[in-house]
């Protein structure tokens, strides 16, 4: 400890909670992000039903590209997320990081969650029929 009382030694295991709670943050961003891509993307059906004009197999393009773009930010949100708390979990000392604890699984959850973005994304365009 220092002498105001304040831990600042790199070695303390809270310098990488505190960086996993930053890449949660980065997570719970981005998948907020591609939820509200997702509903402005089926928003314009909504819409067309709302106004009765029957059964509707395509949403406006408007609506879709707008949404797409919104699931694409959501999962590049997560991807610099993960990227920046992978760099920094690798420049901690090794004391920093408590044991046994598993330093790949936040990484690989989040990747996972990119991914799963990505894949929502070419849904929407694909079902859209905008491509």
């Amino acid at each position: 400890m220092s002498p105001s009382g304040s831990t600042t030694d790199a070695n303390d295991p809270r310098v990488y909670f505190a960086a996993e709670r930053t890449l949660l943050a980065w997570i719970r961003t981005g998948l907020t992000v591609i939820g509200l891509g997702f509903v402005i993307a089926r928003f314009g059906v909504f819409l067309r039903i709302a106004a009765r004009e029957g059964v509707v197999n395509d949403p406006p393009a408007t609506s879709t590209a707008l949404g797409v773009a919104f699931v694409v930010l959501g999962s590049l949100a997560i991807a610099v997320g993960v990227v920046q708390f992978a760099r920094f979990a690798r420049a901690l000392p090794d004391d920093a990081v408590p044991r046994p604890y598993a330093t790949s699984w936040p990484v690989w959850f989040a990747w996972l969650l990119t991914a799963t973005g990505a894949v929502l994304a070419g849904y929407l365009l694909v079902r859209s029929q905008v491509l």
